[in-house]
């Protein structure tokens, strides 16, 4: 039965079109092939790829077929991801035959789901007597999240109620089971997901208890008596995953205090970054300073100290974690996808709690490098590790280094990446612009076109540009009737000034200044064009004196993209190239490098074995040798073959 929607969700209130060259090819990959190709592998129809197993669990569960349930406790999460991806893609482009495949998956869905409104397949098909009763490792919460979210997404595209129903009853169900009163568990999930679902869901619906219930999960989270002890304890000190343990670590979840005292990124990385996203949420939503000051804390914490220069969060394999703050070391990084993509979701609620540009340029950073990076330009492979060194006989011989690949895979059994990159791709329009009063800040610089209401009257504001191979970047604004408004322009971290004119008419570089925009208030007229000019030179990065892995090193930076040597361009083994500390850079684009790319080349050194006149050790240095070195855009690395792979270079003297 269909319920009433109250939509509460401001973006509805303005439209975003991306019309750009570069994320325009990435998005109709996404639409043409990864999505497809994503339903086949949930489908397991992808020859050589890791069977997902993910809709054979739905249809035993609704009873199509008979069978055990294969795969990780948290395997319906996948398909909720695809189906969101597919509710963005729809709303950017209607396709018939894609929208009838959603509908027949909706259908298993709700044929999964049980009387009361829970649905779960692992539980209904395997442990149908333990729901609820593992929330530290079993992610029930999690997967209901990802659903919820998934429901949303393709009602707003499609208008389509049934999946939005099926979880309007499982978050029914969820409420009878979770919160304060008397009789009710005091708990919350192992993973969050479920925290920030429920604020989609009230933004869309406007009925409170979703918010009410969102929360109550963030809030609860830390307290004492700790809920994820206490639940381990009466299981006997019982794990999903390795059986009975004498150590519980609440940190790993974030659990350990209550989220408004906490300081420090810790724990699961994406787990955290998806916890911070919902109290940045319900801070603005309930205008609660103290969320908004833990916020603040966390993000200042995880971005100046624990991030790498890729965009990427979680330095270490063993729990997918944090480990302290700049132990970043770079052949054993983890830095996992979904960790980077939970940061940008965390970024843009950032934006919207505070226009602040800080902010919007670790949206880029991890966009432009460590997601994009993650996908081949095929869109058939992914990484689910992003490391910022590979050397590959390492990769396979040495046990430390076994989560590393030097190349992208076909699928995962654990497949939580490939459709969170399809999902962020189409919904990529949702990240390149916010609004503050009557301001509209220019986030991102995609080509697009955003129509909303400014200045008590409707806008239309086109933005061209050639980035991220180009500093130059053209809006053309376009109010219904004359009015003053706001038009605030990031100034990337990266760039060494901005030169922006309006109408031919150069500005005053430093007027206008705001928390790293450049506000421009004014009234605008039909037409008014808007000239913007970023310096885009290849440039050296270094590293902060306490980041032990890149002392004595460099890395080189485009724009928003981060470079790398690979092997390809320069022979084995990368350990001995260093750049010559006073060389400078040449820039060329090549049309023949993966569709197009700028390349960075300049002038270092190379240590030649063939003057080693040692064993294994010697008294003497090899002598060194003069060599080009050539470094390609970081996202592209991995898709010419296997080879060695380094961001962080040595810098020498001639």
């Amino acid at each position: 039965m269909s319920r009433t929607i109250k939509t509460q969700q401001t973006d509805k209130q303005q439209s975003v079109k991306i019309q750009d060259e570069f994320w325009g090819r990435y998005i109709r990959l996404a639409q043409d092939v990864v999505i497809p190709y994503q339903y086949e592998a949930l489908h397991d129809r992808v020859p050589d790829a890791e069977p997902s197993h993910a809709i054979a669990n739905f249809e035993i569960a609704a009873g199509r077929k008979e069978g055990e349930f294969h795969g990780w406790v948290f395997q319906d999460s996948d398909v909720a991801k695809w189906l969101e991806a597919v509710g963005y893609s729809l709303s950017l482009k209607r396709d018939p035959i894609l929208e009838r495949q959603a509908d027949e998956v909706i259908d298993l869905i709700g044929e999964a789901q049980q009387p009361d409104g829970y649905l779960n397949t692992y539980f209904t098909i395997k442990e149908p007597g333990k729901r609820w009763t593992n929330l530290q490792d079993c992610h029930e919460l999690y997967c209901a999240g990802h659903f919820i979210e998934a429901a949303v997404a393709y009602y707003e595209a499609t208008g389509k109620d049934k999946l939005l129903n099926i979880m309007r009853r499982m978050v029914d169900h969820i409420d009878s089971v979770f919160g304060p009163e008397e009789g009710k568990l005091k708990g919350y999930d192992g993973h969050q997901e479920i925290e920030l679902a429920l604020i989609k869901l009230y933004r869309l619906t406007g009925e409170e208890n979703y918010l009410k219930l969102s929360s109550f999960f963030i809030d609860q989270r830390g307290q004492e008596p700790n809920f994820l002890r206490q639940e381990w304890e009466s299981r006997g000190r019982i794990t999903h995953w390795s059986g009975q343990t004498d150590h519980l670590d609440p940190a790993y979840n974030q659990a350990h205090i209550p989220v408004r005292e906490q300081s420090e990124a810790v724990g699961h990385s994406v787990r955290a970054v998806y916890m911070y996203s919902a109290m940045a949420d319900l801070a603005m939503l309930k205008n609660d300073d103290a969320l908004r000051d833990a916020c603040v804390r966390l993000w200042n914490n995880m971005t100046d100290k624990q991030m790498y220069i890729t965009g990427g969060i979680g330095s270490t394999h063993h729990g997918e974690a944090f480990t302290f703050d700049y132990d970043l070391p770079n052949d054993t990084v983890y830095a996992e996808t979904c960790a980077s993509i939970g940061l940008i979701f965390f970024a843009r609620r950032m934006l919207e709690l505070a226009p602040e540009a800080r902010y919007a340029d670790v949206m880029e950073r991890a966009l432009y490098n460590n997601v994009l990076g993650s996908m081949a330009q095929d869109g058939k492979h992914y990484f689910y590790v992003n490391p910022l060194e590979v050397w590959p006989q390492a990769c396979s011989c040495n046990p430390g280094k076994h989560h590393v690949k030097a190349e992208r895979q076909g699928w995962f059994g654990c497949a939580c990446c490939p459709p969170n990159v399809a999902r962020l791709l189409t919904s990529l329009n949702h990240y390149i612009y916010t609004v503050h009063g009557d301001t509209l800040h220019t986030d991102l610089y995609i080509g697009s076109e955003w129509k909303g209401m400014l200045g008590g009257t409707e806008v239309n504001v086109t933005q061209e540009s050639n980035y991220p191979w180009e500093g130059k970047v053209s809006l053309k604004v376009n109010p219904a009737e004359a009015a003053e408004f706001g038009i605030a322009l990031r100034v990337p971290s990266w760039s060494s000034g901005m030169e922006i004119s309006i109408n031919g008419e150069v500005l005053d570089p430093a007027a206008g200044l705001e928390l790293g925009y450049r506000v421009i208030r004014r009234v605008w007229s039909a037409g008014d064009t808007i000239e913007v000019s970023i310096p885009m030179e290849a440039h050296r990065v270094y590293a902060h004196p306490e980041l032990r892995a890149d002392a004595q090193k460099t890395a080189i930076q485009r724009g928003p993209l981060v470079y790398c040597l690979e092997a390809t361009d320069n022979s084995e083994p990368l350990s001995s190239i260093s750049l010559n500390e006073t060389g400078e850079f040449t820039e060329v684009f090549k049309d023949s490098l993966l569709g197009g790319a700028v390349v960075v080349e300049g002038t270092g050194f190379r240590v030649n074995p063939s003057g080693w006149s040692g064993g294994l050790y010697s008294r003497e240095k090899a002598p060194l040798e003069s060599v080009k070195v050539t470094a390609v855009p970081y996202y592209l690395w991995g898709n010419r073959g296997s080879g060695e792979m380094k961001v962080w270079i040595p810098e020498g003297k001639a």
